[in-house]
């Protein structure tokens, strides 16, 4: 049974900047493309960014686009977002999804895996 377990986030102020970190278990972590989606309250849920299961392809939301990065530890099964420049409008609660395909989706539907988030809060 796969496990995603995120951490990393906080309270920041806006310009800020913070790392996401997301623990996965349970799998071999290279048959998962990943990918970090975030949710405020009363919005749906919102692909942030993605890594292929090689990680020689990421994709962005046009709103992180060179701000936000997505890495992954192949020595840690951990996939990384490191969030610079922070504002306001990217508070919320970001959440781990794997998928058993070689890319990634914006797409929430497409995704197998969710772990249960780490809360973000931007103060401007």
């Amino acid at each position: 049974q796969v496990q995603l377990v995120e951490s990393g986030g906080r309270l920041v102020q806006a310009g800020g900047s913070l790392r996401l970190s997301c623990q996965f278990s349970g799998d071999t972590f290279t048959n998962y493309a990943m990918a970090w989606f975030r949710q405020a309250p009363g919005k749906e849920r919102e692909f942030v960014a993605a890594v292929s299961w090689s990680a020689g392809s990421t994709y962005y939301a046009d709103s992180v686009k060179g701000r936000f990065t997505i890495s992954r530890d192949f020595g840690n099964n951990t996939v990384l977002l490191e969030m610079n420049s922070l504002k306001s409008e990217d508070t919320a609660r970001y959440l781990c999804a794997g998928m058993t395909w070689y890319s990634g989706s914006e797409d929430p539907d497409d995704y197998d895996y969710w772990g249960q988030g780490t809360q973000v809060t931007v103060s401007s």
